[in-house]
């Protein structure tokens, strides 16, 4: 059977040091990896402005993760999510092939720019 391909955000509380932010996402990643998921992109958002207040909070700690793995894993990472009182949001969603396409075309720094007309290359 073939992995799917999820990407996963959590937030974290503001109140964190530094290490301990590193080890929250630490323990998520390694969640991950030991049931079986590879992977594919990480990406620390930094602290950034909420949308809206959440839990009396204005701000949260970004974290992305972009992985491989079989569906069952979805339901253990969801579970560490909420059992972590570090976590104040978190949404795992599932990847279809363009969104994969995309992801991979936004690393390469090819979203956004323009195709080059064969006027423009001369």
């Amino acid at each position: 059977m073939f992995p799917n391909n999820y990407e996963t955000v959590f937030i974290l509380t503001p109140v964190l040091s530094d290490l301990q932010m590193k080890d929250a996402v630490d323990k998520f990643r390694s969640v991950l990896t030991e049931n079986g998921a590879e992977l594919v992109h990480e990406e620390n958002m930094g602290l950034r402005k909420l949308a809206y207040p959440i839990q009396h909070k204005n701000t949260g700690y970004y974290q992305l993760f972009e992985f491989k793995a079989p569906g069952t894993i979805i339901e253990k990472l969801n579970t560490e999510y909420l059992r972590d009182e570090r976590v104040i949001r978190h949404l795992t969603i599932s990847l279809d092939k363009h969104a994969v396409d995309y992801n991979d075309r936004k690393r390469n720094g090819l979203v956004g720019k323009k195709k080059q007309t064969e006027n423009e290359a001369k």
